[in-house]
């Protein structure tokens, strides 16, 4: 991997980072919330947004490792639930937005390639645009996943009945090892499904 990719990767993974954050904040702002606008959190200025360990350090030491996925995250943009409109589910809808924003981006790059891969086979474009894919399907799927602090653990703790407050309890407790957990033992199982959506998405190969 020539070193313009490896730079290339590394810029389009801390732009989608900072556009997932951002668009946790979007969306409370819609909901009603502008905690995330008032404390300027609402900027694709990666400077606001970069946890030096989350951002920079971690997925490089994953990288350097040959890890075969590598991700990371920003500092989490702040929101006040209870000034949401929506309640009951603004939670979730603030939290997808995260992972539907590199949805989105996978889909739109991954598209160019799909329907027009004759116009750019003659340049490094469809290398380029085939990281900008994998890498926010990477990040998109990660989050997903129903594990404190990823977005989708707000699924789990707005739709668990009010009876399961000690689960919740013990699943905030416990969040650093089964972090832990799910990193080391279960998301190298579901890394596959990355390259079967490229395929899906592209029609290429990952």
């Amino acid at each position: 991997m020539s070193a313009i990719v490896i730079l290339f990767g590394f810029v389009v993974f801390i732009y989608s980072v900072v556009i997932h954050e951002v668009s946790h904040g979007l969306a409370a702002q819609a909901l009603g919330d502008d905690t995330a606008q008032r404390m300027g959190r609402l900027t694709l200025n990666p400077l606001k947004h970069i946890d030096i360990f989350g951002s920079i350090v971690l997925p490089l030491l994953l990288f350097l490792a040959g890890s075969p996925f590598v991700f990371g995250y920003a500092k989490p943009v702040p929101y006040d639930p209870r000034n949401l409109r929506d309640q009951k589910y603004g939670p979730i809808k603030v939290a997808m937005a995260g992972p539907a924003s590199n949805i989105f981006i996978a889909l739109v790059f991954g598209m160019m390639l799909r329907f027009f891969p004759d116009s750019l086979s003659a340049t490094i474009i469809p290398s380029l645009f085939g990281l900008i894919v994998a890498i926010n399907l990477v990040l998109a799927i990660f989050n997903l996943f129903p594990i404190p602090p990823l977005d989708g653990h707000w699924v789990l703790m707005t739709l668990l009945p009010a009876r399961y407050h000690a689960f919740k309890a013990w699943l905030y407790r416990y969040s650093i090892f089964l972090f832990l957990i799910f990193l080391i033992f279960i998301y190298p199982f579901v890394f596959p499904v990355v390259p079967w959506l490229y395929h899906l998405i592209t029609g290429l190969n990952l």
